[in-house]
């Protein structure tokens, strides 16, 4: 008998592909067979992914992006990658499906619903993604990573919190070194949407800093590409010693060597900030859905461990401020820490996985 095959959908971003990476490495050392299902974009995040994986690129689209050609071809994609999915399900028979949002996921999630396969959702937000919403009564199950997130009438949720990597669980609760007269390392993360703003702001936020601190001060800045070269100018021009790239293959490392993270407030990013325990200062996304970042970092700023500020009330004098105050206040650094670290639920995963074992444990007695 051959071992148990979970299929994963998931959107092109990493707050989605995140998560069901970390579930897969669950999955794998549980005996399960797994393959992702997702689109050219999401196939950018897969590096990280067991090459024990399968992976397969499906047709889906969206209709918020494109103009009114695109978005009136995008009902045929989504056809022609829902019947796709319902041919190669037909024949490979997956035990659950579980998808994680984003338009991707549509076509497996469709099937599974089509040829009634053991199915779920989970949201990493505090706020249901569209097509989470969509199918969040047409599932068996819904998962959140965050709590509470509203559900529609007649749909009750299960909290597992927001799985994360296996890279990310080896820097768990790593020991913290609050900022002090040695080396500092400040991480600048802003998601895959977006962070246009924290280029703009935080390089001469930092270059504000009393020189007895920026002299000590090392910066980790992820950028997109139109805007590396004028980052990694303007942190050069300053005497800032600066790392700027669009992406960092080591978030984890850096995040657990860093001081202060700032950062969107991405439900895969306030995850790692809180398993990992690190003091940060959030600026959600003000376009996100629903507001859905702000109601990410809820908890964190609550706790004590993050700091929040609206990206509406965004100033570089603002940021600036926030900055020193965590930069050269050692105490209450630390105490930010620890109460990140309060907030994290490293066993995220392995619930996650629990819920998808008893899926299909009900699949197979139905």
């Amino acid at each position: 008998m051959s071992a148990p095959l979970l299929l994963m959908a998931a959107g092109g971003t990493g707050g989605h592909m995140f998560p069901a990476q970390a579930l897969a490495e669950v999955m794998l050392k549980r005996g399960w067979r797994v393959k992702l299902s997702t689109d050219a974009r999401g196939a950018r995040y897969t590096g990280g992914f067991s090459h024990a994986v399968a992976i397969e690129q499906v047709a889906s689209a969206t209709f918020s992006r494109g103009g009114l050609a695109s978005k009136a071809m995008a009902p045929f994609h989504i056809a022609g990658g829902v019947m796709g999915a319902a041919l190669r399900m037909a024949r490979e028979k997956p035990d659950v499906v579980v998808g994680f949002g984003g338009y991707p996921s549509i076509p497996a999630l469709a099937a599974a619903t089509l040829l009634r396969r053991p199915r779920m959702v989970h949201e990493q937000n505090g706020v249901l993604g569209r097509v989470n919403q969509v199918f969040a009564t047409r599932v068996d199950a819904v998962a959140c990573g965050t709590w509470p997130t509203a559900m529609p009438e007649g749909v009750e949720a299960t909290h597992v919190g927001n799985p994360v990597r296996a890279s990310v669980l080896e820097r768990a609760g790593a020991g913290y070194i609050p900022p002090g007269d040695y080396p500092m390392e400040i991480l600048v993360i802003g998601g895959s949407q977006g962070a246009r703003v924290l280029s703009d702001t935080v390089p001469p936020a930092i270059a504000a800093l009393p020189m007895e601190v920026l002299s000590r001060v090392r910066v980790s800045h992820q950028a997109r590409d139109e805007d590396m070269v004028r980052v990694a100018d303007y942190y050069a021009e300053h005497g800032i010693t600066a790392e700027v790239q669009p992406f960092f293959r080591d978030v984890p490392r850096r995040m657990s060597e860093a001081q202060l993270v700032i950062s969107r407030a991405g439900a895969s990013s306030v995850a790692d900030i809180s398993v990992i325990g690190r003091p940060s200062i959030l600026i959600p996304y003000a376009a996100a859905t629903g507001d859905h970042q702000s109601v990410n970092a809820r908890a964190l700023s609550q706790a004590g461990g993050a700091i929040l500020l609206p990206e509406s009330a965004l100033t570089t004098e603002m940021l600036a401020a926030q900055i020193e105050t965590i930069m050269t206040n050692p105490d209450g650094a630390a105490q930010m820490a620890e109460a990140a670290l309060g907030c994290g639920l490293p066993d995220a995963a392995e619930r996650l996985a629990a819920l998808v074992e008893t899926l299909a444990s009900k699949g197979r007695r139905s």
